[in-house]
């Protein structure tokens, strides 16, 4: 039977009752629409990188799409004159990184910066995945979805999706309010991705919009270069961090389709490189020994939005970044990998000495499986960070993945 640790990043999760795969589009839609009609629990997962689920059985249907086609509807209309603009089709369950490497090989600039990020092109849109200067929301074009409410399919715009940091109207139809699950649709969007029709330009250049990416690349934000150039620069500053997802999992029988096996070698020659020379060795079943740092779901935390009064209440060093508030007015984002660290959960950080989950001992953002950790153990780690910035900052610390069952 398979689990939610045979599918999730983190390792993490209970058996799981009904596991779908559809490889059509009716497929898909039917598959939703059979666990809505019979009232089960249902979770539509992309990648498994964004999730954490509680250790017992999950009672209800878990469905992945299996579609990976990626198009270019224009490419019949070469690109003429001023308007750089190709638009490329992605089907929700192609693989993000997959999707990202596509657009490079193909010259176009717009993703490139989203890199090494793990997870489907479904799950980026609900998520608005973002990093090193670019996020989803400035590339999508249309999103075509499932409305579980209305049992019709719709195109949505840029202006119906709301994108925010970190935020869509996808992933607010989950919620009653900050982090509290609503009680109708959760923890499965409303709107269920069925695909994305991206925006991007035809471009071998891009623009370097990082401060931490362009001294990696010995360059200044805002310079162009090559966007193949841009994305191996990622990846490597992804890989020192351990934010990439150990391709090891692709060897697992519920993960052998979920990534084009070409980049599946790709991402295993990589991780074996970083592997030797840290001298780590091959395992015995020849496969790179596994990166426990990759074990994650990425950032656990959002990074705090905060009032001009919580702001001012920081310590003088604490990062501070303007934004605006969802009402309109001026606030202030500052840096939950600053505030994790200034708490005293530092690097590596467990919650006791014998525990088997931990910070990832690169950076404080990753909260880590250290081999058999159970979703009781992440969880037991994410209350005791959070419970340390709020007595420490009066600040509360909101986790990025969806949390079902736990937290």
């Amino acid at each position: 039977m398979t689990s939610f640790a045979d599918i999730t990043t983190m390792g993490v999760g209970g058996p799981i009752a009904h596991f779908i795969e559809p490889t059509t589009r009716v497929g898909l839609i039917e598959a939703v629409e059979d666990a809505d009609s019979k009232g089960l629990p249902l979770v539509v997962i992309g990648g498994g990188s964004n999730l954490l689920v509680s250790d017992k059985p999950f009672d209800g249907v878990v469905v992945r799409d299996a579609r990976r086609l990626i198009t270019v509807p224009d490419e019949a209309a070469p690109v003429e004159g001023e308007d750089r603009t190709v638009h490329v089709n992605a089907e929700a369950g192609a693989n993000w990184d997959d999707f990202v490497a596509f657009t490079v090989e193909l010259g176009l600039e717009g993703v490139e910066g989203l890199s090494g990020i793990p997870g489907t092109v479904g799950a980026s849109v609900v998520q608005n995945i973002g990093a090193y200067g670019q996020e989803v929301a400035t590339s999508v074009e249309s999103v075509e979805v499932w409305d579980r409410d209305t049992k019709a399919t719709r195109d949505l715009t840029p202006a119906d999706l709301r994108f925010g940091y970190r935020y869509s109207a996808l992933k607010a139809s989950m919620y009653a309010g900050l982090s509290q699950p609503a009680d109708r649709f959760f923890p499965t969007p409303r709107y269920v991705v069925l695909s994305v029709t991206f925006a991007l330009t035809h471009s071998a250049e891009g623009t370097v919009g990082y401060g931490q990416l362009a001294k990696a690349l010995g360059v200044e934000v805002g310079d162009r270069m090559a966007t193949a150039d841009i994305r191996k620069a990622v990846l490597a500053v992804r890989a020192a961090k351990g934010m990439l997802e150990d391709p090891t999992r692709y060897a697992l029988p519920d993960m052998a389709t979920a990534k084009r096996e070409a980049n599946v070698l790709t991402d295993m020659e990589r991780l074996a490189s970083l592997n030797e020379a840290a001298g780590i060795p091959v395992g015995d079943d020849g496969l790179p020994a596994p990166d426990y740092n990759r074990h994650s779901c990425g950032s656990f935390f959002m990074n705090p939005i905060l009032t001009a009064d919580q702001a001012a209440a920081l310590p003088e060093d604490a990062p501070r970044f303007d934004v605006t508030l969802p009402d309109g007015t001026p606030g202030t984002k500052t840096s939950a990998a600053w505030l994790i660290d200034h708490a005293g959960c530092h690097k590596g950080y467990k919650v006791d000495a014998d525990a088997p989950a931990s910070l990832s001992t690169q950076h404080t953002l990753a909260l880590t499986n250290r081999g058999g950790a159970s979703a009781a153990d992440i969880a037991a780690l994410a209350r005791a960070v959070q419970q340390a910035v709020k007595s420490a900052f009066g600040v509360d610390l909101v986790p990025e993945p969806v949390c079902v069952g736990v937290l």
